[in-house]
């Protein structure tokens, strides 16, 4: 799990920003000119002059691709602006090397590496220059290559990489080589640098945007006497505008549009139909025509309508990215609660001097004040306070912490100093097992956003078609001067974008907006499928009840009073770890009866019995009715007899089926009876409320006895349940749902339960205590507020209805604009602002789900 900034490298500077783009021309270069791959040593390389340099190419195709792009004017894309998938100069590698080494210690492992098993360890990268599907592709099957990878998931959105991999054939440093030598420079994954990495994205995309909007006003000076008064303007001042007009969109074409076309190139080189295809084409198509026409003083130019298009696509996916950066998993906000340094202590009580979180081991004793965050899993041994868990529960009420109490990283402490024993550090503490299966639901794609992503690759082909199809057209049939216009309008007015942002902006809002209340999103179909569940399986115990004893009564048979009855059994039971002991004792503690001053002497537990104990000189007996009506002075229940029978009537009046019933007594008799039972959560009718407002049918299923199943479904109103069942048979319970055509949403602890979880169609653990990365759920709620259930399942229906809504508005546009551009009704000024204006409406929709409330709101 990735640490902050000030103990990721305690002693090593950052890592160094390298240049990906190659050497410049006047350098010679150890590879070929374009693709940077290494020269063949069979045969002599091919050799051209570029700018007024021999350059090397391993190939005829590099070598006509480089003296094409530098006589059309792009021999810029071989310097800074734009990087190729090339390998880093030697230079920078040197200087990277011994940086990518310092992710081999084992220290820097225990922050990264997730170990999987024994053998089978994962990382997650994250690359300083991913873009696009392509960058995508060409990562998975560059590092999937590697001896011992066995998967690469690149995620374009969140630009990060998992690997998992066979830890002793690779080190972290060779995946970090081999990304570098494909030109993608990628550290493991660090909050603080992602940080920076998004505000250098947003300072980078606002400097070009800035560029564009000002080419866009100043050339729309000139253009806009040009058509209202041409035929009155002298032909030497037109021709000295459209060279204005020219100088001034050039930084607009070569600098603004500069990502544009990277984009396009990488596409195209690794044969992939990207997004930045058809903008490229119709950017660049536009500029060129222009510039033919100027320099040969006759013929239409679009400078304004290149300038007006790249200004407003650059404003679209500027507001594009502010929308992705805000509804990330939530990954970057849990991880940035860890602090860089903390207090180490030598011995209990003796402070040491503060040092990096990276250093600490379990074992260590710390102290976190007051203010402070935990950095690490840690025990309690001094001190009590209140920790707020709310970045890792959802839960906003800080918990009461003390002496023998665990405590998880990334909590913060309100109140008091606390010290502490470190249990976990790193990738093994809870906080990181959340940031990982928030990772690895981001990184698997749900079926819908692979569908779309198909779908937009031949749409842009298709595209593609019909624009040089219109051009065509135009050009033999209707007005050769306007063929050029159209099928740059053709281009630009689709909105493969729009299509291409349909789902996975919904689907990844949705996912932030979920993580916020406690429940992960562990798989990546999770959301897909709950907004189809029909039938809801609940367990019981752990999930619509608390799992615990709790004492729901009790019914005094003797002289003393109830509260003293419960004092003497609490002080029985004090040191006692059964949990009907804890019972007793908690119940106690909750009405201030815990500290007794009776003296007791010889506690002696009885298996399958109780408890029996001389309190102040006198022998009592707490447990099994029989054990305690035995020491009555006859050796039966004698007196208490006429108790017993009281006792019954109103443990019947309590109406709570299968409560344990604990029995205090001594020589004199029978002196009262505890009722323990389990407790309702406090969220669980809310939760069944939800559930019937859904419209599903909800299933309670247990492996307690029949008639207490009875009597909670009775309670919960839940007409379907069954008791007596074993883990087994709660899976063949789920079965025969689906054989009747039930998509089955399963609810538990994930631990017992999971067969029942492994075979529903979707699943969700309560509060697993098993490792969250182990678990096998497809969500996990950490928190016990279980109504977010019924919350999950809402928010399902309504992504659902966004990405319907998404990608019905992105084919009814082109449906529509695209006939329009391709028949002239549409110039390429109007089509650049309806693609941007459709972009944004998509993203904008899925935004409402960051801000979506609950079911009934």
């Amino acid at each position: 799990m990735p640490p902050s900034p000030a103990c990721s490298l305690p002693d090593l500077p950052n890592p160094p920003l390298v240049r990906a783009s190659g050497a410049p021309a006047a350098v010679a270069q150890d590879g070929c000119f374009h693709c940077g791959q290494p020269l063949p040593a069979a045969e002599p390389a091919l050799h051209a002059s570029i700018d007024g340099h021999e350059q090397s190419f391993c190939c005829g195709g590099c070598q006509a691709l480089a003296q094409t792009l530098h006589a059309a004017g792009f021999g810029h894309l071989y310097g800074d602006q734009v990087r190729f998938a090339r390998p880093i100069d030697e230079a920078a590698r040197r200087e990277a090397e011994p940086v990518w080494a310092a992710y081999d210690t084992d220290e820097l492992r225990a922050q990264f590496v997730r170990p999987l098993d024994e053998r089978r360890a994962e990382i997650t990268l994250a690359p300083e220059n991913i873009r696009c599907a392509a960058c995508a592709w060409l990562i998975e099957q560059h590092l999937g290559s590697l001896p011992g990878v066995e998967s690469v998931i690149a995620n374009v959105a969140t630009r990060r990489v998992m690997v998992r991999w066979r830890a002793a054939e690779q080190p972290v440093s060779a995946l970090l080589a081999a990304l570098a030598a494909i030109g993608y420079l990628a550290w493991p994954f660090e909050v603080s640098r992602s940080d920076r990495q998004d505000r250098h994205a947003r300072r980078g995309l606002l400097m070009r945007m800035a560029v564009a909007m000002l080419g866009m006003m100043q050339v729309m000076m000139y253009a806009w006497p040009i058509y209202t008064h041409e035929a009155s303007i002298d032909p030497g001042q037109l021709q000295l505008m459209r060279w204005a007009s020219l100088l001034l969109t050039l930084p607009v074409v070569l600098y603004s549009a500069s990502p544009i076309f990277a984009g396009a190139w990488r596409s195209l080189r690794q044969r992939h139909l990207g997004m930045d295809v058809p903008v490229a084409l119709g950017v660049g198509a536009g500029f060129l025509a222009s510039t033919v026409a100027t320099l040969r003083g006759a013929g239409e130019v679009y400078f304004d309508s290149v300038t007006m298009f790249v200004a407003f696509l650059l404003l679209a996916r500027y507001l594009e990215l502010r929308v992705r950066q805000a509804s990330r998993s939530g990954a970057e906000m849990l991880a940035r609660q860890l602090p860089a340094t903390c207090e180490r202590l030598r011995t209990e009580g003796e402070a040491s001097e503060r040092v990096p979180v990276a250093r600490l081991r379990a074992g260590d004793l710390i102290r976190v004040k007051a203010g402070e965050v935990v950095p690490a899993d840690a025990t309690v041994v001094a001190g009590a306070s209140e920790l707020d868990e709310s970045m890792l529960t959802g839960e906003s009420r800080p918990v009461p912490r003390g002496i023998g109490d665990p405590v998880l990283a990334g909590c913060f402490n309100t109140s008091s100093p606390l010290e502490l024993r470190v249990a976990k550090v790193g990738a093994a503490t809870r906080l990181a097992e959340i940031v990982a299966v928030l990772d690895r639901a981001l990184a698997e794609k749900p079926r819908l956003a692979t569908v779309a992503d198909r779908v937009a690759g031949w749409f842009v082909a298709i595209l593609l078609v019909l624009a040089a199809l219109a051009g065509v057209v135009w050009w033999a049939w209707i007005d050769p001067s306007r063929a050029l216009l159209v099928t740059v309008a053709v281009l630009v007015v689709s909105c493969p974008c729009a299509l291409s942002l349909a789902t996975p902006a919904a689907l990844a809002a949705a996912g932030a907006a979920l993580s916020r209340r406690g429940l992960l999103l562990t798989r990546g179909h999770a959301l897909e499928t709950l907004a189809g569940v029909t039938d809801v399986m609940l367990d019981k115990t752990g999930t619509l009840t608390q799992g615990r004893f709790m004492l729901a009564q009790t019914v005094v048979l003797g002289d003393a009073s109830a509260d003293a009855c419960l004092q003497l059994a609490a002080l029985m039971e004090r040191s006692g770890e059964h949990p009907i002991a804890r019972g007793i004792v908690e119940a106690a503690q909750a009405r201030g009866l815990a500290g007794g001053t009776q003296a007791i002497d010889t506690v002696r537990n009885v298996p399958g019995q109780g408890l029996e104990a001389e309190v102040d000189g006198q022998r009592y007996r707490l447990g099994r009715r029989e054990f305690v009506a035995a020491l009555a002075a006859s050796g039966s229940v004698g007196e208490a007899g006429g108790h017993a029978r009281d006792s019954a009537a109103a443990l019947a009046a309590s109406q709570r089926s299968g409560a344990t019933l604990v029995w205090l007594g001594n020589a004199a008799g029978v002196l009262a009876v505890f009722v323990l039972a389990d407790a309702e959560r406090e969220q669980s009718v809310q939760l069944l409320a939800e559930l019937r407002s859904l419209g599903v049918t909800c299933h309670l299923v247990s492996g307690d006895t029949p008639e207490t199943v009875g009597w909670w479904a009775g309670y919960f109103h839940i007409a379907r349940h069954e008791g007596g069942v074993t883990p087994e048979g709660k899976r063949e319970y789920v079965e025969r749902l689906q054989r009747d055509g039930a998509v089955v949403l399963a609810v538990g602890d994930g631990i017992n339960d999971a067969p029942v979880l492994a075979q529903a169609q979707v699943s969700i653990a309560i509060g697993s205590g098993a490792p969250l990365a182990q678990a096998g759920a497809d969500a996990v709620l950490t928190h016990g507020r279980i109504a977010e259930v019924a919350s999950a399942l809402w928010m399902a229906r309504r992504t659902r209805r966004v990405v319907r809504q998404n990608l019905g508005w992105a084919f009814t546009y082109n449906v529509i604009a695209i006939p329009l551009a391709a028949t002239g009704y549409v110039t390429a000024w109007m089509a650049g602002i309806g693609m941007s204006v459709s972009s944004l409406l998509v993203v904008a929709n899925a935004w409402r789900l960051l801000r979506a409330g609950k079911p009934g709101d």
